[in-house]
């Protein structure tokens, strides 16, 4: 057992849209992520997917509504849900995610990361 401090590990990157994992539970992944800018459209057929802020304001595109995340809040993207995130300013982010998670779901872009780093 051990204290995450997220300031500190936050501090310990600058990529965005890489999240990187912080610790395991149940068979979840914690993951912490600077995002800014536009990510892609992308749905994870049989996973959901947890985006809490920690900072800033996300927004997440769904083919029938948008809605917006302000810092302190999270919102549960059940699995299938076609989803695009957009974060005008730089954006803190936990998820939580199964350890399986495909970044992107199936689609293959720039912007996918195949492993995960870990700090």
């Amino acid at each position: 057992m051990e204290i995450i401090n997220l300031k500190e590990k936050f501090g310990l990157f600058n990529d965005y849209w890489s999240p990187k994992i912080v610790g395991e539970l149940n068979g979840q992944e914690i993951k912490l992520a600077k995002v800014k800018g536009e990510f892609i459209w992308h749905d994870h057929e049989h996973e959901d997917e947890l985006f809490f802020v920690v900072k800033g304001k996300l927004r997440i595109e769904f083919r029938d509504k948008t809605v917006d995340i302000h810092e302190g809040e999270m919102i549960i993207v059940p699995k299938g849900v076609e989803h695009k995130p957009i974060a005008e300013e730089e954006v803190l982010l936990m998820l939580f995610e199964p350890a399986n998670i495909k970044h992107t779901g199936d689609v293959k872009h720039e912007l996918t990361v195949e492993k995960y780093g870990r700090i």
